[in-house]
């Protein structure tokens, strides 16, 4: 079968040549004539030399035309040169290379790539709509919604932080951080950092929901307390509220609940009054609570434990200033 295909090879260069590529050098016939008068050699023996005569003409052949010899396949009849790669080797989804039209670009040190592109390749039975500008993903257990602009996106009922905003990319196809995207589609992002390959690997389910996720009473107040303090301020900054908030809970030095840090003496007075309790937080502190629990963090105010909107507090005048956003400083 080999053969076969090699002489079809052949003969297509052959065609090349009588068009007037170049003249084929001719075999010296007193080669060809010895290997005609070798009856004494086994079938074997006249199987290789065969093949060593296929090798010369094809050599002949891509010599006159100016391909490269390399290509043709060697005595054994297989192919020396293996075929290059299809895709982005660096990176790998489920250990093949990933197709070059998801758009990959860096944003900082965050990689994004086209929304659309990375759904229909994690699951190539996914449902993609629009309403406005607004790009709506629908799969099995699945539904997400991104736009241009915001400061996250929504994964069944979930909000996952996208600090540097969802973006449109050069050919104005909506582009997401991959991480946020992947987890989304419950796959995993690995980095190999010797072979500077980024890995995606399937997952088998999609993000859990929001309704079982997000612990409601933490919710509660935690939303209020943002609403409260600053719900006048950018998402960012009642995100940093909420992040102050949090903050505390995982310190040992305040108590380890949301409520609990709340009801600290000396430290938020609406609480105490049942002012708090009583508040109904608006769409975007509700967001933000959301944003904070899902694991959202805004850079700028890591670890800040203490917030304030004034210069002579006692934070102010006791604790490091790490930040401002809006009308709040934060300190550490």
């Amino acid at each position: 079968m080999k053969r076969k295909l090699f002489s079809a090879v052949l003969g297509v260069f052959a065609m090349l040549l009588l068009m007037g590529a170049a003249a084929v050098p001719e075999q010296p016939a007193t080669a060809l004539l010895a290997e005609e008068e070798s009856a004494a050699l086994s079938e074997a023996e006249l199987e290789t030399r065969a093949q060593s005569l296929d090798v010369m003409l094809a050599q002949s052949v891509l010599a006159a035309t100016g391909l490269d010899p390399l290509a043709v396949a060697d005595a054994a009849g297989e192919a020396s040169i293996p075929p290059a790669p299809v895709g982005d080797t660096a990176l790998l989804v489920d250990g093949q290379p990933a197709p070059l039209n998801l758009g990959k670009r860096m944003v900082g040190s965050t990689t994004y790539v086209s929304l659309t592109a990375i759904a229909q390749l994690l699951d190539p039975a996914v449902q993609i709509s629009w309403e406005g500008n607004t790009t709506i993903i629908n799969t099995g257990g699945l539904s997400m919604t991104a736009k241009p602009g915001d400061l996250y996106v929504v994964a069944n009922g979930r909000y996952l932080y996208v600090p540097e905003q969802v973006q449109l990319d050069g050919e104005g196809r909506l582009s997401l951080p991959l991480r946020t995207v992947a987890e989304a589609f419950g796959a995993s992002v690995g980095y190999d950092n010797a072979a500077h390959v980024t890995t995606v690997t399937r997952g088998n389910n999609a993000i859990q929901h929001g309704d079982a996720f997000y612990n409601q009473e933490e919710l509660f107040w935690l939303s209020r307390v943002i609403y409260r303090e600053s719900g006048n301020q950018p998402m960012e900054g009642q995100m940093a509220v909420g992040n102050v908030i949090l903050n505390r809970v995982a310190d040992p030095a305040f108590p380890n609940s949301v409520e609990g840090v709340l009801a600290q003496k000396n430290q938020f007075t609406t609480y105490q009054s049942g002012v708090l309790a009583a508040t109904n937080p608006s769409q975007s502190s509700i967001i933000a609570a959301k944003l904070v629990l899902d694991g959202g963090v805004v850079e700028e105010t890591k670890g800040a434990l203490f917030f304030d909107s004034g210069a002579t507090s006692w934070a102010a005048r006791n604790r490091e200033h790490i930040a401002t956003i809006g009308g709040h400083k934060f300190y550490g």
